[in-house]
């Protein structure tokens, strides 16, 4: 895992300076018949609606069908809950919580405290996420901030897609594409289905865990950052290895992972709320 950092150290990078935001302009494509087409621009990926925790980054999300009204969500990783590591096979099913959330405007400024009233849903079984519920609802956000939840999507991420890891600890962007998918991600005692592998240019470090992933064209998270290997060990904790449907086991020092977060939508139904047993929500049940 990208190691939780240690409360001290978080309030003073709350008072340092943010990172440039990662921004992409528009291109042009000459047809063959010499006409020009303007594609369209990528949205610009800032930190507005990101999220700093006293460990992890995360976010404020919603789904397609989440409303204004609805207590809004936090999205972060499974081992960056206050309750520590979940075992494996563990999961953390409404359990109440006060844990507090830096909410970051689009220049990475802290802008106010989020609080939660409960973390909704938390593993490290199959997938490394936790899903806060907050005690304001998305318009109570967007009303005294100006910042709306990141959406997210509903689609398995695409390989080659350009992607923005954003992280509100640090208040910095890691850019790359999504190289490919892992059928195993195997860390420690824990093992993650079909993550998402980085290419290697986002080198990203301790506290950037719980990071959204944002699809550059779409400004939709498509998965939750997660892990990556240091040293080059096989399998340990921090060393994540990659094993392929028949045991063939890859390491990748220097690479980093991701966990898709498609498969949180159809588990969230009306007013927010996780209901496990809703058709298509394969997350792993208490």
């Amino acid at each position: 895992m990208k190691k939780p950092l240690v409360g001290a150290l978080f309030t003073v990078l709350l008072l340092g300076a943010g990172i440039a935001p990662a921004t992409a302009a528009a291109g042009h494509d000459a047809a063959a018949t010499g006409t020009v087409k303007t594609k369209l621009a990528p949205k610009a990926v800032n930190f507005a609606g990101t999220v700093a925790l006293s460990n992890c980054s995360g976010s404020v999300v919603r789904t397609p069908a989440s409303q204004p009204t609805d207590p809004a969500l936090v999205l972060s990783n499974g081992h960056c809950m206050e309750s520590g590591f979940p075992g494996p096979g563990e999961v953390v099913f409404n359990q109440p919580s006060t844990r507090s959330f830096t909410l970051l405007n689009a220049s990475g400024s802290g802008v106010g405290t989020l609080r939660a009233s409960k973390i909704a849903y938390g593993t490290m079984t199959d997938t490394d996420i936790s899903v806060y519920q907050l005690t304001r609802t998305y318009a109570q956000i967007e009303s005294t901030y100006g910042i709306k939840a990141l959406e997210l999507n509903t689609a398995h991420p695409v390989q080659g897609t350009a992607i923005t890891v954003v992280s509100g600890y640090w208040k910095r962007t890691y850019a790359c594409n999504v190289d490919g998918f892992v059928y195993r991600l195997k860390e420690g005692a824990w093992t993650w289905k079909d993550s998402v592998r980085y290419t290697s240019a986002c080198q990203t470090i301790g506290g950037t865990s719980g990071s959204p992933v944002i699809d550059n064209a779409t400004g939709k998270v498509v998965a939750v950052n997660n892990t990556g290997n240091e040293d080059g060990q096989q399998c340990t904790d921090n060393n994540p290895c990659e094993v392929d449907e028949s045991g063939n086991v890859t390491v990748r020092q220097g690479i980093n992972y991701a966990q898709e977060t498609y498969g949180i939508v159809p588990c969230i139904g009306t007013g927010n709320k996780f209901d496990l047993s809703r058709p298509g929500c394969a997350l792993p049940k208490p």
